[in-house]
């Protein structure tokens, strides 16, 4: 496709050999410098086919300039979180350095990181105004802007606040926009920044299997490992699948089944190679009936007669809720999932809901109610109802912790340019 060996290379690494339909119809275009508009929904492949062109045209045309070269806005720090791990696997044998920023944190970090001189700038637009604002930012040198799920950023408000940070970059620049859907506003915008773009889109998720048993427990954050241990001790569920969003919360939680009687393992990055085979043959072996993974590590996972699949943790991202239950109810058979919600993911469902286009069946008579009343149903034609009140003490960033630096895409190729950057 024209890609450079050393991101061929980073994407063999991440465990990818044939690209997505819509990295077939965007890498090449994008890598001529088109501009593009993407109808495409997350876990399609999108992240990996505005990355890695953009990659490549940073490191071809590399400089001693500074100066952000590419910006990638984002609707919520969940999702920059994970375009910046993305960046940084695919440009793990390059010398490009990113980060990413976006509120509920502590800004030193980002600004630090800033100081530090990067290539790519993942960001929320909130935070990148304010940012601005102080002075932290310099976008005079951008030549790629990517506006990642826009219609989500138009749901928020964002769109001003988009606006406003366009009109701070170059005019002369590569568009890259994607969205699932393409509402007026949003073909407005289109229409507004980009020049004679490629049109593209793939199809979206497909909905889960009607043979899927979907089930919704509400339940406090400090009691869902008692309520998970105690389904999971149910004889019927022999063979159950758990997903955890963090690797330290899978690790947890498979060490508080393990104490609490039932064998169980995680697998996640952190946990070698070996480790990870030892875990996955003992559970199709049946020597242990748990399963606990994140889902990157669950990727590639084919586990015939997985009974249960259970949400441990919602997915903030929709589309992966439809492939984490997709592990069950294989081949024709039936199969169960289970998710437990607390207070902090109730507006993740309302997301899940909208796009598998039913309510979860809620199991309310259980042993582990939640302390704050359940909210009303979520309105399934996209016309939200007034989210449910969040418990004081919140905003807590999802996906990164507070105060912790961004990551960057570590240099491995050799080809330094230590003018550009003091280490």
């Amino acid at each position: 496709m024209g890609l450079i060996p050393e991101l061929v290379k980073a994407v063999h690494d991440a465990g990818y050999r044939e690209p997505t339909p819509i990295q077939r119809a965007t890498i090449g275009p994008a890598l001529a410098r088109r501009d593009i508009v993407g109808c495409a929904q997350t876990g399609t492949g999108k992240t990996a086919a505005f990355a890695l062109p953009t990659l490549q045209h940073i490191d071809e045309t590399a400089g001693d300039d500074p100066r952000i070269r590419t910006l990638v806005l984002s609707p919520t720090r969940e999702l920059a979180a994970q375009i910046g791990e993305s960046f940084a696997s695919y440009g793990r044998h390059l010398e490009i350095w990113h980060a990413v920023i976006f509120g509920g944190v502590s800004d030193k970090p980002q600004v630090k990181e800033l100081r530090r001189g990067i290539d790519v700038l993942v960001a929320t637009p909130g935070r990148l105004l304010d940012l601005m604002g102080q002075g932290h930012v310099d976008l005079g040198a951008v030549d790629t802007l990517v506006l990642d799920e826009a219609d989500h950023m138009l749901d928020m408000g964002f769109l001003p606040d988009v606006r406003r940070i366009i009109a701070a970059l170059p005019k002369r620049r590569q568009n890259l926009l994607f969205s699932a859907t393409m509402p007026p506003e949003i073909r407005a915008l289109a229409a507004e920044l980009l020049h004679d773009p490629v049109d593209v889109a793939v199809a979206a998720v497909a909905a889960p299997a009607d043979n899927v048993d979907q089930r919704l427990y509400f339940v406090d954050k400090a009691d869902k490992r008692k309520l998970l241990l105690r389904l999971v001790r149910d004889p019927a569920m022999s063979r159950s699948l758990v997903f955890s969003r963090t690797k330290h919360g899978a690790n947890r939680v498979a060490q508080f089944l393990d104490k609490g009687g039932v064998r169980s393992a995680a697998i996640h990055g952190n946990k070698s190679q070996g480790a990870r085979t030892r875990a996955l043959e003992a559970f199709k072996r049946g020597d242990i009936s748990v399963l606990v993974a994140t889902d990157i590590a669950a990727r590639g996972i084919d586990v015939e007669g997985v009974t249960h699949v259970i949400n441990f943790d919602l997915p903030n991202v929709p589309e992966t809720y439809v492939h984490r239950i997709g592990r069950t109810a294989r081949a024709g058979a039936s199969g169960v999932a289970m998710s437990l919600c607390d207070d902090e993911e109730r507006e993740y469902l309302v997301d899940i809901e909208r796009l598998v286009g039913q309510h979860l069946r809620r199991v309310e008579d259980h042993d582990f109610p939640p302390s704050s009343a359940l909210p009303p149903m979520t309105d399934l034609e996209g016309r939200r109802r007034a989210p449910p009140k969040r418990p004081s003490g919140g905003g807590k960033a999802q996906g990164r912790p507070a105060g912790r630096g961004q990551p960057r895409a570590k240099a491995t190729s050799g080809r330094r340019r230590s003018a550009r950057r003091s280490r």
